[in-house]
């Protein structure tokens, strides 16, 4: 098989996008053997990233299109996309670094539907500059979904072979829990069942984890439970779904960590997020579930107070591109059995 091309986008220029990447790319060849990556972005920041990392900027060589990659491990090919972002200051919001990071994902996803890559790779962008800009999106995964015409996705942490997709994510608490409906837990129960069938794991229990303390304990700490998750639970496990639920949150995610369960459904944004990045740290990596390509992303933001001082650490982003190299070629299976899981 050949190898699957890569496009990974840089990210916010003002943070530690650049460096990670040429960090990434120069520094672990055996990347290369997994596949072609091909970085969207600006060729003068990735200069910049590569002098702060203390790699040779030479490295850098722009190409036009992805099919001018030549793969080799000594450079570092770039799609430029629109101006140069030269006069960008590391660790400052800048609409302009907002716009470009908007260009390069952008520019990703035209390039997807193209045919010409298939799979995403994302270097952290500045919601702040994002929305300096212009661009009104909670984060990538928004936009994402946006640029691809799909409405049903849910961000997944991933560490090895555990997964915790989430029903909401970038909104207030207070939002999130007007957005727990039963349509929408419905919908990533099936796009959690069909991304298991799709990784020939038909039969994987899912746990669903609860809103509230104790999972409501019957209705003495709130109603979500029994009236949202558990009839859209009842309702899954009537279609053949292996799911459990509503657990409560810190006695389903702590039996997660020990191994119990390899998928869950997580409430909101911390419930997901705090325990996991608390646990992995830079093992882990964030997955869309739903687009037509596969998409991974580090776990981590732009790092504006380190950004130009070459300490940033580019492990999670290694692993996003390891994970996005094994996902992308079967990623067809994916998206087909998300597709007709929710149909």
């Amino acid at each position: 098989m050949s190898k699957p091309v890569l496009a990974v986008t840089l990210g916010d220029v003002a943070g530690i996008g650049p460096e990670i990447t040429a960090r990434t790319l120069l520094g672990h060849p055996h990347l290369r053997e997994r596949c072609v990556p091909v970085v969207i972005g600006d060729e003068a920041a990735l200069r910049s990233g590569a002098r702060v990392a203390g790699l040779d900027p030479g490295a850098v060589r722009a190409i036009r299109e992805p099919s001018q990659a030549t793969n080799d491990p000594a450079t570092l090919e770039v799609v430029q996309t629109g101006p140069s972002l030269a006069h960008v200051p590391p660790g400052e919001i800048h609409p302009d670094a907002g716009e470009g990071a908007y260009r390069f994902v952008v520019a990703a996803c035209d390039l997807a539907r193209a045919g010409k890559v298939s799979g995403i790779v994302t270097a952290p962008l500045n919601k702040a500059a994002l929305h300096a800009a212009g661009h009104e999106y909670p984060g990538h995964t928004e936009l994402l979904a946006e640029r691809f015409g799909v409405e049903e996705y849910s961000l997944v942490l991933s560490a090895g072979d555990l997964y915790f997709f989430h029903l909401t994510t970038h909104v207030p608490l207070r939002r999130a829990i007007e957005l727990i409906t039963r349509e929408r837990t419905t919908s990533v129960i099936d796009l959690a069942a069909a991304f298991c069938r799709a990784l020939g794991r038909p039969g994987e229990p899912i746990a669903v984890a609860g809103l509230n303390p104790h999972a409501g304990e019957n209705r003495l700490f709130g109603d979500e439970e029994a009236d949202i998750l558990a009839p859209a639970i009842e309702a899954a496990r009537a279609r053949g779904i292996p799911v459990t639920g509503p657990l409560p949150g810190d006695v389903v995610i702590p039996q997660a960590v020990r191994g119990k369960w390899n998928v869950v459904v997580c409430c909101y944004h911390d419930q997901g997020h705090a325990p996991f990045k608390a646990v992995y740290g830079e093992e882990g990596v964030n997955i869309t579930v739903g687009l037509p390509v596969v998409r991974v992303s580090v776990d981590h933001g732009t790092a504006f107070d380190i950004a130009g001082r070459g300490i940033a650490r580019e492990a999670s982003l290694v692993l996003a591109m390891e994970r996005a190299a094994v996902l992308s070629p079967g990623w067809h299976e994916v998206w087909n059995t998300a597709k007709e899981g929710l149909a």
